[in-house]
């Protein structure tokens, strides 16, 4: 079974107590940079869970407990990482007592399959440097012996609590070992002589026994070593490029060996699937938001003077003839008047529900008091009470809150514009009426295209840097600030009007005589670049406006398909490397935050992405609830809730039988605090009881029975909305 690599991340995090940046590259030795603490992890694919549990608790045993500090060029680098490695591990083991069991099953799994190379050898023949690693290593599984000279080193690396300590440890450790190779080199070097002095004829061919079976077991050579545990975490703090040699020391001492060290790191190297598919960690872009923000200024600037565009055209066409003088927008402002009328009552049932559920949440935070005064009526009581003091109830201030909305301008949204913009105006008036502070956002790709300025295959600006590993966002992507509560009343009312005006053009219902703004046109579906530019609009909005608790509302259809990433790109028949793109996937590609200090999986479903940085969103900013309300056809729901929730669970038969008989339902299993699902069909139907003088019973029932389910539908979704709000 393969392992789950960001499972392993998040357990060392846990274990480092702190968000360290973990990432599982395609390299043979972990690594901890202890400056920006990163994790770098191999990637063992051929681990079982055991192993790899103990691998990261090793490393992150390091990443906690190795300071960063450069190690003392008078002691080589292997034999301090076996004095380092045991005072780690055995810290570990006294922070976390579960994990002394992840250390005992992956050890114990090591040394079945021999990771230290000592099957069939004879273990007394080892220096005290391995046979010190095989003690703190797999010393429960296997029988190894010292001397009382000897027992005294171990003792100093088993009870080393500090890194000065272990140090002092490796020292006597590295003598110990130095005078163990020359005692054996002027042993051979004796045998040597005695045997010349013996046969003075030999040819130097025939084998002599010299009673010393360890010089057999002695690799001179030199080369140098590795980590036991296949960790560069001393290693990244030497200048020495060769971490096997012993920096400062002569040229003519003696090096120590741990040859079980480096058995352990080939072995180790082993478990690494050659030419894996590294993990790619993707980063949310630091955004210009000069760049990519239409004022709403600049919006309404130019939407008056298209109007004024068309009103002159109309003139001109009666001045010509043939034509009859008349308003061209007499129509749709009519539907608009009529629509602000209407919606009266459920703004002032949104402010109502507000101002109940405001009131009694204070209620409940309320505190009693004493005052420190007498309460002259509770005097003639002092006999039996003692409590005779005026009393005051504190309650405490309000928050202040703060909305932003995202509206979806896509070409998806022709049909549902305009019940989607009646939902958008509903809490649009509640927070006009209750004095709450909001900013409502269309995300398009057509601002920019239809400019004066714009010149087809001239690349505009961009709203960011490009750096690998980073998302791409189109130039041409924008977000229109179409409503905003910075202006006044009489100014708002003629901002919604225009985009009524717009709207009506989109569903077909508008007027014949007008034709909506060209940079105002629908588009794709730029969700996921907004959401990346949430992170700069949210503090911003919430700073300018002194807020303490804000709500961001996403309307929209449907979700949007992946962002594309940058990569540097290496051609044979290129000059240089230049900046590219690739398709974000599921199995390599995962998202993210430094800040945080999280990373983030994502799912395989093309919308996937879409959940991923709300999820994202919602751990960089606590205090924001983020909403999304889906306005879907009635076939389209089923296929929806499928995405969130399997076939035939018990969540998926509540939701669909909230559907079928409310037709709308709550998601709490996506990236959003709550997914709101509308059905575009009850949206559209009119709540008001209209019918005709000449209507029958049975139409007046039906036209009574269908008022009051689309009431009671608006006021189940308002109250919801209402409930996350306060």
């Amino acid at each position: 079974m393969a392992v789950k690599k960001e499972i392993k991340s998040h357990l060392a995090r846990l274990l480092a107590t702190e968000d360290l940046i973990v990432e599982h590259k395609d390299v043979e030795t972990a690594q901890f940079n202890v400056q920006t603490r990163e994790l770098l992890l191999p990637m063992w694919d051929k681990a079982s869970e055991e192993v790899y549990d103990m691998l990261v608790g090793h490393e992150v045993g390091h990443a906690l407990f190795t300071p960063n500090v450069d190690p003392p060029s008078d002691v080589p680098h292997s034999i301090l990482n076996v004095c380092e490695d045991a005072r780690i591990e055995k810290l570990m083991k006294r922070k976390y007592l579960g994990i002394a069991k992840s250390f005992y099953k992956g050890y114990n799994e090591m040394h079945k399959q021999d990771f230290f190379e000592v099957e069939n050898e004879n273990i007394d023949t080892f220096n005290l440097a391995d046979r010190a690693n095989l003690y703190f290593k797999i010393g429960q599984f296997l029988d190894v012996s010292f001397s009382d000279a000897e027992k005294e080193i171990i003792s100093l690396i088993q009870n080393a609590d500090t890194f000065t300590e272990t140090i002092a440890a490796a020292k006597a450790l590295h003598n110990f070992c130095q005078q163990e190779q020359e005692a054996k080199e002027q042993l051979s070097e004796a045998t040597e002589g005695v045997q010349s002095e013996i046969s003075p004829e030999s040819d130097g061919n025939d084998s002599v026994p010299t009673g010393d079976s360890d010089s057999d077991s002695i690799d001179d050579t030199g080369s140098s070593v590795s980590d036991s545990d296949s960790d560069d975490t001393l290693e990244g703090r030497d200048s020495d490029p060769n971490p096997g040699t012993r920096g400062g020391t002569t040229s003519d001492s003696v090096e120590s060996e741990v040859r079980t060290a480096d058995s352990l790191a080939d072995k180790l190297k082993g478990l690494i699937t050659k030419d894996a598919v590294e993990n790619v960690y993707l980063e949310v872009n630091d955004v210009n938001l000069e760049n990519v923000i239409a004022t709403n200024s600049d919006v309404h600037e130019y939407v008056n003077g298209y109007w004024s565009q068309c009103v002159e055209r109309r003139r001109e066409m009666e001045r010509e003839g043939g034509y009859e003088q008349r308003n061209v927008f007499e129509e749709v402002d009519q539907s608009y008047e009529d629509f602000k009328n209407s919606a009266k009552k459920e703004v002032s049932y949104l402010v109502k529900e507000f101002e109940c559920k405001k009131s009694a949440d204070a209620y409940a935070r309320a505190s009693t008091s004493r005052t420190g005064i007498l309460d002259t009526r509770n005097l003639h009581t002092y006999k039996y009470n003692e409590d005779l003091f005026k009393r005051v109830t504190m309650i405490p201030d309000g928050k202040n809150h703060g909305l932003v909305f995202i509206l979806d301008w896509s070409g998806s949204m022709c049909y549902e514009m305009g019940d989607t913009i009646k939902q958008l105006y509903n809490l649009v008036w509640f927070c006009k009426k209750v004095q709450i502070p909001f900013e409502v956002y269309a995300f398009t790709n057509e601002w920019h295209r239809n400019q004066e300025e714009y010149e087809y295959g001239k690349s505009r600006i961009a709203c960011y840097e490009q750096k690998e590993h980073t998302f791409h966002i189109d130039n041409d992507f924008a977000l229109m600030n179409i409503l905003s509560s910075k202006v006044n009343g009489k100014e708002l009312d003629s901002q919604l009007k225009n985009i009524w005006r717009i709207v009506g053009c989109f569903n077909r219902q508008g007027s014949r005589w007008y034709h909506f703004p060209p940079a105002m046109n629908l588009s794709g579906t730029p969700l996921n670049e907004t959401l990346i530019c949430l992170h700069e609009i949210l503090p911003q909005f919430k700073k300018e406006n002194d807020l303490q608790k804000v709500q961001c509302i996403i309307l929209t259809d449907g979700e949007a398909s992946s962002l594309p990433y940058h990569t540097m790109v290496e051609r044979s028949w290129e000059d240089a490397p230049r900046m590219g793109m690739r398709n974000t996937n599921a199995h390599t590609c995962t998202v993210r935050d430094r800040k945080l200090g999280k990373n983030y999986t994502i799912g395989y479903g093309y919308w996937e992405l879409t959940d991923t940085l709300l999820r994202n969103l919602k751990d960089k900013f606590i205090d924001v609830n983020f909403i999304g309300i889906r306005v879907l056809q009635p076939r389209d729901a089923k296929r929806f809730v499928e995405r969130f929730h399997p076939y035939y669970s018990k969540e998926y038969e509540s939701i669909m039988a909230d559907w079928r008989k409310h037709k709308t339902f709550t998601l709490t299993g996506s990236g959003y605090d709550a997914y709101f699902g509308l059905s575009s069909t009850v949206l559209a139907e009119d709540s008001e009881f209209d019918v005709d003088d000449d209507a029958t019973k049975a139409q007046i029932k039906r036209a009574f029975v269908r008022s009051l389910k689309t009431k009671k539908l608006n006021k189940k979704v308002l109250g919801e909305f209402i409930s996350l709000v306060v």
